[in-house]
């Protein structure tokens, strides 16, 4: 079973912002770019370090909306925000 683990958001100046969690760095990746926006065209470069290491694991993320699944709950609108990342790689903060 794997353990939750913790992501730090990072800036292009190196600045960290938010703590972010999951099993791996695609599920907090998700959840930034849920709260950063971008669109396809235009994604929204997303740069996550995890904790207790000097990896950062770069993604690319951006959210579209898209109609709800036909199975959906009562209270949930006909239109929903939708997440989606691309892995760049990873750097090591050794590196820069």
């Amino acid at each position: 079973m794997q353990k939750t683990r913790n992501f730090v958001l990072r800036d292009q100046n190196g600045n960290e912002h938010g703590v972010f969690s999951g099993k791996q760095p695609r599920q907090a990746a998700l959840k930034v770019a849920n709260r950063v926006g971008g669109t396809k065209s235009d994604p929204t470069r997303i740069m996550l370090r995890e904790r207790g290491t000097k990896k950062v694991h770069v993604f690319e993320g951006w959210r579209e909306q898209v109609n709800a699944p036909k199975n959906k709950p009562d209270w949930m609108p006909d239109k929903i925000w939708k997440p989606n990342v691309r892995k760049i790689g990873i750097e090591s903060l050794d590196e820069r």
